[in-house]
């Protein structure tokens, strides 16, 4: 469902895509709307409420010097952190890399990081992926880890992109027409509400077998 804007997000799957109902709340919004803001203050609240809580995944953040944005990393939830784009490098190895926009995609420093991070342990409470986007569906390795969560039925916090132009990104698709997704649309309006209404429908499904 859709919350935010509310309504029913059980659409088709395509035959055999997803096999499995995950537990999975997905968050999106305009750009700097305060997606990872909401992802990273949720995980303040549940850390607070089970201490003993094992949450796994990354979030991204910009990288800027001298003002000026040059590049985008991603952080685990303990602090270590890895390239995921840049304006800025020139390595002969970057001129093969993909592009969004002016900033190459480093998919080996970002697999590097985060595909340890998405993998099933036993004592696993709760993925937090932001986001699930362009530049991280580069690696071929990253949505088959996701899709993987949601057979295993830990549940799943994401971030999405908001449709560009009108289209969207046909892994984002997926997810939110998977059957155990729940969507959250953030804007100015509402952001500052919004955790109040994810956390405890959250809290919920880690309540729950």
């Amino acid at each position: 469902m859709e919350l935010g804007s509310v309504s029913a997000a059980h659409g088709s799957v395509e035959s055999g895509t997803m096999a499995g109902v995950g537990k999975c709340i997905l968050v999106t919004g305009p750009p700097g709307v305060g997606k990872t803001t909401l992802i990273m203050r949720i995980c303040e609240n549940l850390k607070l409420s089970n201490p003993n809580i094992k949450l796994q995944g990354f979030y991204s953040q910009e990288i800027r010097q001298g003002g000026e944005r040059v590049g985008f990393e991603v952080v685990t939830l303990d602090g270590r952190r890895a390239r995921l784009a840049s304006s800025t490098i020139s390595s002969p190895e970057s001129r093969q890399w993909p592009a969004v926009g002016k900033y190459k995609v480093d998919i080996a420093s970002f697999e590097s990081l985060v595909l340890p991070e998405l993998k099933i342990r036993e004592d696993t409470g709760l993925f937090i992926v932001d986001e699930v986007g362009k530049m991280e569906l580069f690696s071929s390795y990253f949505f088959p880890a996701i899709l993987n969560i949601l057979q295993s039925n830990i549940p799943l916090l994401a971030t999405v992109p908001i449709p560009k132009f009108g289209k969207d990104i046909p892994a984002v698709v997926r997810l939110k027409n998977h059957p155990g997704a729940t969507i959250f649309t953030l804007d100015k309006s509402n952001r500052d509400v919004m955790k109040d209404r994810i956390y405890p429908q959250l809290a919920g499904m880690l309540l729950k077998p």
